[in-house]
């Protein structure tokens, strides 16, 4: 599904990304773990084809940069980000927002058949959005947002569906809910590969057994999940004595007792 080999990113003067070699099998659902400035984002951004390594190889869905026309693949790729989220129309409902996914457009400019209005309508009652459907985008909560904007993404069928940090901004009810909602899309028979991406571990559902650790830029480990979250480790990774605790099937972090931030 993804084949990134030894790439490195470079502007002005600065490495972004160094030497990252990564591979996404045929369905493998992934988290990619990092903090701000990690990489994440410009990773993400070279997988839709948006920004060309420096050096290096990549390949998505089997289609190998520089044989291909990228506006083709992106339309096998869904994204939902929070920059998409503040193109979108405030005034369109969600009905329409989420039929304008399988056209790639910020607005509903083409012609609608049925089986595509079924499908929306699929769709919204899939996610728990039935009661959003003539209501306007701009009246919806934060949550609300992210599942209409997953119904959108998943209108085109995509092969890959990106999820860039959907949690944000989301209180523990409605994070809850999504991460929920995100389990049940993974767990369908013909689901996309999904990329789940954050910062904070607590966030990684059982469905994600594979995850990639990007730190300045470059993979820190990549595997199965539950071999990376381990307190030695993810200490290593963060920078700061951390504890691991299992509760449901998830990983929760705590700061060792009498651990004083850096400065502080």
């Amino acid at each position: 599904m993804i084949k990134v080999e030894h790439v490195s990113w470079v502007r002005e003067q600065s490495t972004i990304l160094k030497d990252v070699s990564w591979r996404v099998e045929e369905g493998e659902h992934w988290c990619i773990v990092g903090l701000n400035g990690s990489g994440k984002t410009t990773l993400l951004n070279m997988i839709n084809g948006y920004i060309w390594p420096t050096t290096g190889g990549m390949e998505v869905l089997g289609k190998k940069f520089g044989e291909f026309d990228l506006r083709e693949l992106r339309k096998s790729i869904g994204w939902v980000s929070s920059s998409l989220q503040q193109r979108l129309y405030g005034s369109e409902t969600a009905l329409n927002t989420v039929l304008s996914g399988k056209f790639a457009t910020i607005g509903l400019y083409d012609e609608i058949e049925q089986a595509d209005l079924e499908k929306a309508h699929e769709l919204l009652k899939f996610l728990g959005c039935e009661k959003l459907t003539n209501r306007r985008y701009d009246t919806f909560s934060q949550g609300e947002r992210q599942r209409v904007l997953i119904a959108r993404a998943l209108m085109a069928s995509p092969e890959l569906l990106i999820l860039d940090e959907p949690c944000t901004g989301l209180d523990v009810f409605a994070r809850e809910l999504l991460l929920s909602m995100i389990e049940k899309i993974a767990e369908q028979p013909h689901a996309p590969t999904l990329l789940f991406v954050t910062h904070h571990i607590e966030e990684i559902m059982p469905v994600f057994r594979k995850t990639l650790l990007i730190k300045d830029g470059e993979v820190f480990r990549a595997g199965d999940t539950q071999h990376l979250l381990e307190s030695e480790l993810l200490s290593q990774f963060f920078d700061a004595p951390l504890e691991v605790e299992r509760r449901h099937d998830r990983t929760w972090l705590k700061p060792l007792s009498g651990y004083q931030l850096p400065g502080s």
